[in-house]
């Protein structure tokens, strides 16, 4: 993973870590389940967010082995396996 991919996958699991607190603290406070409810969708459209650039920076890795090392069925395989377990 290039170093400002790392840095920004890095900060937005941090916001996502503060999200989970988030949540934790508000069915610990009792709060209404449609106010829990949008935080819950919060944190997963965040990690969804964060799969996208991993799974970008996997693809673009991928193409530029394949291009130096013509090995694309490896590459093609890696790049179904992790699609398919991000499903």
């Amino acid at each position: 993973m290039a170093d400002h991919e790392r840095t920004e996958v890095v900060e937005r699991i941090a916001r996502i870590e503060g999200h989970l607190h988030a949540v934790h603290r508000m069915v610990e406070e009792d709060r209404t389940y449609p106010d829990v409810v949008r935080q819950i969708v919060a944190v997963r459209a965040s990690l969804d967010a964060v799969l996208q650039v991993i799974v970008d920076d996997l693809v673009e890795g991928c193409l530029l082995s394949t291009s130096k090392k013509g090995d694309a069925g490896r590459a093609a395989r890696e790049l179904q396996q992790v699609v398919a377990s991000a499903l």
